[in-house]
């Protein structure tokens, strides 16, 4: 039989062109508006653009709005970076040390008192860029913004619920085994 070759040329073509197939798929239709990119997916870019911005995308910013909301959070990003290197070093340092060591305690409690610190100056942070951002919207998209965010409040009550009447439901209990006499 002289199929084999050909089987496997085939088999051979359909894996070179399987990439094509996959390259070739639109890309979803809110990416150009939510700025989905590589740059907005690193870590944090997302997460500031996943339900805030989304959000905002609904409120009908000017360009004006726009241009100022990020400039904003550039530089809420830009005040951050210093306090995120020296936590990045931080942990390295923890992760060079030898388990058992006088340096591994030393590194841990160094590293503890770090995050403690990063997580308080980014709470602090987000609270002043969620203000700044506030103050540039007009009274009406604030109206808006807080209407939206009951509808979302509400939606995630109500799949909580959903969630949680899911998990709650009794299970089959097991009978208990017959005891012997």
């Amino acid at each position: 039989m002289r199929t084999f070759p050909t089987r496997t040329a085939l088999f051979a073509a359909l894996l070179a062109c399987a990439p094509l197939a996959f390259a070739a798929t639109p890309a979803p239709a809110n990416s150009a508006s939510t700025g989905s990119s590589a740059q907005s997916m690193h870590h944090g870019g997302e997460h500031m653009r996943g339900h805030r911005m989304g959000l905002l995308d609904q409120l009908n910013l000017t360009e004006a709005q726009h241009a100022s909301i990020r400039e904003l959070q550039q530089q809420s990003f830009a005040a951050a970076r210093p306090a995120m290197q020296a936590l990045r070093e931080q942990r390295i340092a923890f992760e060079r040390a030898t388990p058992g060591s006088a340096d591994y305690q030393t590194a841990a409690n160094a590293l503890a008192q770090a995050e403690s610190t990063a997580v308080h100056a980014r709470v602090l942070r987000e609270a002043d860029l969620r203000s700044k951002i506030y103050n540039v919207l007009t009274p009406a998209q604030r109206t808006q913004l807080a209407s939206l965010k009951q509808q979302r409040e509400a939606k995630q009550e109500g799949w909580r619920k959903a969630h949680m009447r899911h998990t709650m439901t009794p299970t089959a209990t097991p009978a208990p085994a017959a005891s012997s006499r």
